[in-house]
């Protein structure tokens, strides 16, 4: 068995306080967002593991509303960039400029910070910006640090990317790269809201009603929790069940379901499973456990793999979308444990 950290009092203590500061936050949220608790929670968990989203919906859908009230309930410092055709890197990570010192007569170049210096950034319909502006959040992601010229600058801590796209615009849109892709935790798909949320959406927007917000976490409690969640401990089953998970979606490996393997072209690579397992642990503290269990791996399965899986043109064709796949896989996983758990062979 692997070995795990023992647990301490003041660890217990700041589990129980960040699932009731996560209470008080989804309460507030759902003041203002009708619906989407499963989204605003896959959001807090992905700025717990210090990565970020991409949330793909239609327009008019509370995605930048989702954001907005997002950092001011986490007390944090919003930015928002709407990706254009014409948008410029530097338009993003900021540019010198020259400035002449009135008392001396001496000029000198002053570095002026883009919108990418925030703590929560809201990178609106970023697949209609060229590659060359799109590739310029790959160090602010990463790394958490931009180099213009001779200079790097480190960005505010917490930072949080939180990338939209339109899913049915192609004309005039930049597919982003792989590489960029995998560097997001989550994908996450907002659809339309069933009859009764409507229906509580168009009251609020058609009458005099507000909620007033107040911050619930602040920036230096975040940080903390942060460090926190790398501690939660994970048992060596839930450690397998998460790397065979991701796996069993490469083809090479010969693992996927039967009728799959002529859906999957390429499949995910191992941030997925250092994904499955930090995002785990995240949900695990916030729903007041601290440890995490195969069920907290299935549930952020989908949002961490369903862009990380490129699917054949013959699963295209027969309308097979990533998430069959994975849920296919989850199935065929879950069936196999029970095998082995009955002392029958098992394919792995």
């Amino acid at each position: 068995m692997s070995s795990e950290p023992e647990v301490t009092p003041e660890e217990l203590a700041a589990v129980k306080k960040l699932h009731e500061q996560y209470q008080q936050l989804i309460e507030q949220m759902q003041g203002i967002i009708v619906g989407l608790d499963d989204v605003m929670e896959q959001m807090l968990i992905a700025i717990l593991c210090r990565s970020h989203c991409i949330l793909q919906g239609m327009p008019g859908l509370a995605k930048t509303l989702l954001v907005s009230t997002l950092s001011q309930l986490l007390h944090l410092d919003f930015k928002r960039i709407q990706f254009t055709p014409d948008l410029m890197p530097a338009d993003i990570t900021g540019t010198d400029v020259l400035e002449e010192d009135r008392t001396t007569g001496k000029r000198a170049f002053r570095f002026v910070k883009g919108p990418l210096f925030g703590n929560i950034i809201l990178a609106d319909e970023i697949n209609r910006t060229p590659p060359k502006t799109q590739s310029a959040l790959l160090e602010a992601m990463q790394e958490r640090q931009l180099t213009v010229g001779d200079e790097t600058y480190m960005l505010p801590d917490p930072f949080f990317v939180l990338a939209t796209q339109n899913p049915i615009e192609q004309e005039g849109t930049y597919s982003l790269p792989e590489a960029q892709l995998d560097r997001f935790m989550f994908k996450l798909h907002l659809g339309y809201p069933d009859f009764a949320n409507e229906i509580e959406i168009c009251r609020r927007a058609t009458t005099e009603y507000l909620c007033d917000l107040s911050p619930v976490i602040t920036g230096e409690d975040l940080l903390q929790m942060q460090k926190v969640v790398r501690r939660v401990p994970v048992a060596d089953h839930v450690y397998e069940f998460a790397v065979q998970l991701a796996r069993m979606t490469r083809p090479e490996e010969g693992l996927l379901p039967d009728g799959m393997g002529e859906m999957v072209q390429w499949g995910a690579g191992p941030r997925a499973s250092i994904y499955l397992l930090m995002a785990a642990k995240a949900r695990a503290i916030l729903h007041e456990r601290y440890h995490a269990t195969t069920a907290d791996v299935e549930a952020v399965a989908l949002p961490i793999l369903r862009h990380r899986i490129i699917p054949t043109f013959n699963a295209e064709a027969a309308g097979v979308s990533t998430d069959h796949v994975i849920e296919a896989i989850i199935t065929t996983l879950k069936q196999q444990g029970r095998t082995r758990a009955n002392g029958q062979p098992a394919r792995v």
